[in-house]
């Protein structure tokens, strides 16, 4: 049986937990080339060049053979986050909404500072809404910008036909919780200053 997944896992230093877990980082073929993948690595065994020290493997046929391949991403926002309680809290919290709609703040915000022409659009009021808005910023989904709300919610989450890239509706809700506590942190520290 094969597992097939997209596991990527977000951390404020991601060398910090890599020091610490065995893994084998994954290869990409490029340019015909081997090279070590931007993110991803292997907790499980899987055939590695002794001199690289990276899978001999291209991750794409990894999958196909039944590995599983994890992303450790780097994002900053978390190093902003005291502790756990603080980052449930701002995850939880309500945001300001509005906010979304000020230019400047929105040209601030991870992952959508350089859509703000979809954020005014969409007007997000929820976490449902902030996912779809993410999703739109995909190439292979702008054509629904111009459809009713409820093309867009019926077409947002399914695969293209010709292949391209498009967001998961998990990856989708789970990048805009990232936004909403870079929103929250935000307004938390205008509060302080």
């Amino acid at each position: 049986m094969k597992f097939k997944a997209d596991i990527d896992i977000d951390f404020g230093n991601r060398n910090l937990a890599l020091a610490v877990l065995k893994h084998i980082p994954a290869t990409i073929i490029k340019d015909d080339k081997h090279t070590r993948h931007n993110s991803g690595v292997y907790v499980q065994n899987i055939p590695q060049n002794p001199i690289t020290e990276i899978s001999t493997i291209d991750y794409k046929e990894a999958e196909e053979r039944g590995y599983m391949k994890l992303d450790f991403l780097n994002m900053h926002i978390y190093n902003q986050v005291e502790s756990e309680l603080e980052l449930v809290e701002l995850m939880t919290q309500e945001p300001d909404w509005d906010k979304l709609l000020d230019l400047d703040f929105c040209s601030k915000l991870v992952h959508i500072s350089e859509h703000y022409d979809i954020v005014a659009k969409v007007k997000p009021k929820s976490v449902e809404d902030l996912a779809i808005v993410l999703a739109l910023i995909r190439p292979s989904k702008r054509y629904l910008l111009n459809k009713s709300w409820a093309e867009i919610k019926e077409h947002i989450w399914t695969k293209s036909n010709d292949g391209s890239y498009v967001f998961k509706k998990s990856h989708g809700t789970a990048y805009a919780l990232l936004v909403i506590i870079h929103l929250n942190l935000l307004c938390k520290s205008e509060l302080l200053d």
